[in-house]
């Protein structure tokens, strides 16, 4: 019960902008053209994903965006009593909310979804 709350904390805090700390690196015009290209996504796990075919460039984007993640959700997790792991699948859960119609996202299943009008199918450990 303590960490179910610790856990809606930290997704409040992420709603509430915890994911600032990558925001300004996802302003790069890079990372823009490569979401609405659908060329990355993201994935349950809380980090972006590449979507089909990978250029060492893109890679390179990807993992250092990943790595800011990381660092942010490390952080986090321990103000939240968290492990890692669960403070990223929340952060993917929010994640996954805030795309936009045409984005790509993971689905619970591991398939790349193209995100439409309705919302996007939710991973059942997804704080409400």
């Amino acid at each position: 019960m303590v960490r179910k709350m610790a856990l809606a904390a930290a997704g409040f805090a992420l709603a509430a902008g915890g994911l600032a700390g990558t925001a300004h690196a996802q302003r790069d015009p890079a990372y823009e053209a490569a979401r609405e290209s659908g060329k990355v996504g993201e994935k349950m796990d809380g980090y972006l994903g590449i979507v089909g075919a990978s250029t060492p460039e893109l890679q390179r984007m990807v993992n250092d965006i990943n790595i800011k993640r990381r660092a942010v959700y490390a952080q986090k997790a321990q103000a939240a009593n968290a492990t890692l792991e669960e403070y990223a699948l929340t952060a993917g859960c929010i994640a996954i909310a805030r795309t936009k119609p045409g984005e790509k996202y993971q689905a619970p299943d591991g398939s790349w979804q193209t995100r439409t009008s309705a919302p996007p199918q939710r991973d059942s450990r997804c704080p409400a």
